[in-house]
């Protein structure tokens, strides 16, 4: 018998109600799912909602549920679309992104991407990647082969920073490192542009001096668009780079998925 969970209860009757209600009214919401690591591995001592673990036959299900139940998955350059007034509102779409450049993306996750035809933004924090020293969460990251490998086959990638900080902590010029560099590296194995960031731990959205600071940083260094931790769906008027998400893990059965 599976154990209460508030955060359960709430987005299966109250929040996905609300979002519902929202969507008849004519204000679509297109959610950004965030992933992060396709593995069995386990995690003790965190709640459910905050494990970044999802099961690679639990990430098939919501890869099969999506399709099943025809979502269009796009990338963030093509949300603006979707808020075109071209668009109907009843037709779904879905952003798939990943974060912290897990090895394991390569390994258990593309395969169930390539099955059903869908794309995803994996973004990397540049100094793990193809370095066996350096983990997060105690796992392997992508090597640059298989990035190279992964972009050719039509998967994206953003910056997630250098060294994976929480930015708001560093001094001006250390916050510029972090993304101006990310960006170089990630432009320079690939030899193409890239243009979103997602923003590493709990995004400060009362921190409004830093935050027009960071959007700052990102506008001279030409990022278009970046996504960040703060809970929710998509809205045309929300600012375009540091847009919610909603975090899936392995404890998201189909039920609970789909409320999300």
């Amino acid at each position: 018998m599976k154990s209460f969970r508030l955060d359960r209860f709430l987005t299966l009757y109250f929040f996905h109600f609300f979002n519902r209600r929202m969507q008849t009214s004519g204000e679509l919401g297109v959610p950004i799912l965030m992933y992060h690591s396709i593995s069995d591995d386990r995690e003790h001592g965190v709640h459910p909602y905050y494990k970044i673990n999802t099961a690679p036959t639990i990430f098939a299900d919501h890869m099969r549920f999506l399709s099943e139940n025809n979502y269009s998955v796009i990338d963030l350059e093509s949300l603006k679309n979707c808020f075109d007034k071209k668009h109907k509102l009843n037709t779904k779409y879905a952003v798939i992104t990943f974060d912290d450049g897990y090895q394991d993306f390569y390994a258990n996750a593309f395969p169930i991407l390539q099955k059903y035809g869908f794309t995803a933004t994996v973004f990397l924090p540049t100094s793990f990647i193809s370095n066996e020293k350096l983990k997060l969460k105690g796992k392997d990251h992508l090597n640059w082969d298989e990035v190279k490998a992964l972009s050719k086959a039509g998967i994206s990638f953003g910056s997630h920073t250098v060294t994976h900080p929480q930015l708001s902590t560093l001094e001006t010029e250390e916050v510029e490192y972090e993304i101006k560099l990310s960006k170089m590296v990630i432009e320079d194995k690939l030899g193409k542009e890239i243009d979103t960031f997602s923003y590493p731990f709990k995004f400060p959205e009362e921190n409004k001096v830093f935050i027009t600071l960071l959007r700052n940083i990102l506008q001279k260094h030409g990022f278009r668009y970046g996504v960040s931790t703060r809970i929710g769906s998509v809205l045309k008027k929300d600012d375009i780079y540091f847009m919610k998400r909603i975090p899936i893990n392995t404890g998201d059965d189909i039920p609970l998925f789909h409320a999300k």
